[in-house]
């Protein structure tokens, strides 16, 4: 017997508005506008950053029109449609906060927020003003997570039992740089840990914490490994880390069979299903080959993002804020585990 694996389920780029985005911050939004402008029908009008010279500099480079002194100056301008935020964890809540009051759809970089109590904020500040707010947590909107989705709902590889996955490099041993410092949010969890947790939600949420087991430099958690439960009893085994090189995929096994999505995991790769058991094995492959850089592939969000503006959406439904709040919430209670261990 041989099978084959679904097609992913894209969104076509001329059939959602061009909308207009001002982008606040200029770390990861320089690989995002360079996503946004190459693979999207979207366009960053505005941007606005604390430096100012880096500021003028990422709008030539991407050959943005206006560079405006301040957040509320970008929020209030009437030529901006959505506000991408991608300033560090801590500036995220009254950034996304001043975007919503402004009336402007709001797409918030991972982690939303600092603690589920500030996501959950954001998102009922979103439901109330009418406007979509969406995590961007890319990895939701890839072609091979649409494949991955369609397998589960099959049934090709049986009953969902078990989920593992992580996210784990080695961090510069610089103690100024932010993944050290609490107050801009540093700690494995936050920064990376928060891609296999959402990853784990996606497929058996909610998700509730058995156990949480790491260590902590300093203020902030270093590494950390995460037991959880989610429907109907799966289990999933999560690892994070700043000091472990470790192999960022995620694999998920059912009755029937298994699934490894290729590392990197979280960005456009691929998919890798296997059926039987032992000896007895029938693969099917599908690689997301679109792109020469990984990050590219963070335009798949923003085409999905244009498309729930379109339809009038205040949520994404793949990634619907009661989730997004959730995920939260386990990052919540694990750090407060670590750190009290």
């Amino acid at each position: 017997m041989t099978f084959s694996l679904p097609t992913p389920q894209d969104i076509p780029i001329d059939s959602v508005p061009a909308l207009r985005w001002g982008v606040i911050g200029t770390g990861i939004a320089d690989r995002f506008v360079t996503a946004l402008h190459a693979h999207t029908a979207q366009r960053a009008v505005a941007v606005t950053a604390r430096d100012v010279a880096k500021t003028r500099a990422f709008a030539h480079r991407h050959g943005i029109g206006t560079v405006l002194p301040s957040v509320e100056a970008l929020v209030a301008s009437p030529d901006v449609d959505v506000v991408y935020v991608s300033t560090p964890h801590p500036l995220h809540h009254d950034q996304a906060l001043a975007a919503i009051a402004a009336g402007k759809h709001v797409l918030i970089e991972k982690p939303i927020a600092m603690s589920a109590d500030e996501a959950q904020a954001i998102v009922d500040a979103g439901r109330a003003a009418g406007v979509l707010v969406m995590e961007a947590m890319w990895t939701r909107y890839l072609p091979q997570s649409s494949i991955l989705r369609q397998v589960i709902a099959d049934g090709v590889i049986g009953d969902v039992r078990l989920v593992i996955a992580d996210f784990g490099f080695v961090a510069p041993d610089d103690r100024s740089n932010r993944l050290w410092d609490p107050a801009l949010g540093g700690g494995a969890l936050l920064d990376a840990g928060v891609y296999p947790i959402s990853f784990a939600s996606s497929v058996i949420g909610p998700l509730r914490l058995v156990s949480a087991s790491g260590s902590q430099d300093g203020d902030v958690d270093s590494s950390a490994a995460l037991a959880v439960t989610g429907r109907g009893g799966a289990d999933g085994l999560l690892a994070t880390s700043l000091v472990a090189a470790l192999p960022v995929e995620a694999r998920v096994a059912g009755s029937a069979g298994h699934v490894r999505m290729l590392s990197p995991f979280f960005g456009p790769t691929g998919i890798e299903v296997t059926l039987g058991g032992i000896g007895s094995e029938e693969v099917a492959t599908w690689r997301d080959g679109r792109f020469d850089a990984l990050h590219d592939g963070l335009g798949y969000q923003a085409t999905a993002f244009a498309s729930y503006v379109a339809e009038g959406r205040l949520e994404s439904p793949l990634h619907p804020h009661d989730e997004v709040v959730q995920v939260m919430r386990v990052i919540d209670d694990a750090r407060g585990r670590i750190a009290a261990s």
